[in-house]
């Protein structure tokens, strides 16, 4: 077939075999050369004396790294996108980037450790609570004019306790949520209105 058109040097020699802390990956030297700058691309590109890169006995390129957070790696010079497993740490793959000096991708992961501890400095998703108490006429009005952000999230009616000769005006308490986001790092700054008692 075709294939066979290719000499074989010339077909082995676009294959490379990376050996990473005992794990096989295999790629092309177009994928690995994708950043002119890595530890990838000298090693295999510019397969010198200088560098005197192990090879084991498969002629696979020794490479004594942490072989769990290649995979990003590789994926990355494959298609340009950071893909990480859930399961994964990304300062372990931070690691592994700026060791193999792929510039481009240390920036990706920095941003993305940024986001999550933007995102999980807060732990999970805080609310404040609110109750207020109001008679059943203002009801309406208080929940249309709730400030942003706020969530109604119960309404308790407490009967008409006090009665004193007016006529009849159920009491309810409202209870209201809000999240707290980050922008505030952790800093809730309440406006301090007292619910009408």
């Amino acid at each position: 077939g075709a294939a066979g058109a290719l000499s074989a040097p010339a077909a082995a020699s676009k294959w490379v075999r990376l050996n990473v802390g005992g794990t096989y990956f295999v790629s092309t030297r177009q994928t690995l050369c994708r950043e002119p700058k890595s530890f990838l691309c000298r090693l295999c590109c510019q397969d010198g004396p200088e560098l005197g890169s192990d090879k084991d006995e498969t002629g696979a390129y020794l490479i004594d790294r942490d072989p769990t957070y290649f995979g990003p790696i590789l994926n990355y010079l494959r298609h340009g996108k950071l893909i990480i497993n859930k399961e994964l740490a990304e300062e372990g793959v931070l690691e592994e980037a700026e060791f193999y000096n792929i510039a481009s991708l240390v920036r990706l992961v920095k941003e993305r450790i940024r986001d999550n501890e933007n995102r999980t400095s807060q732990g999970p998703v805080k609310h404040v609570y609110r109750v207020l108490q109001c008679q059943e006429e203002e009801l309406t009005q208080m929940v249309s004019t709730m400030s942003d952000g706020w969530k109604f999230e119960q309404l308790i009616s407490i009967g008409s306790s006090y009665n004193y000769g007016n006529e009849d005006q159920a009491e309810f308490l409202c209870v209201v949520s809000r999240e707290l986001n980050n922008s505030t790092n952790g800093i809730v700054k309440e406006p301090s209105e007292k619910a009408k008692v």
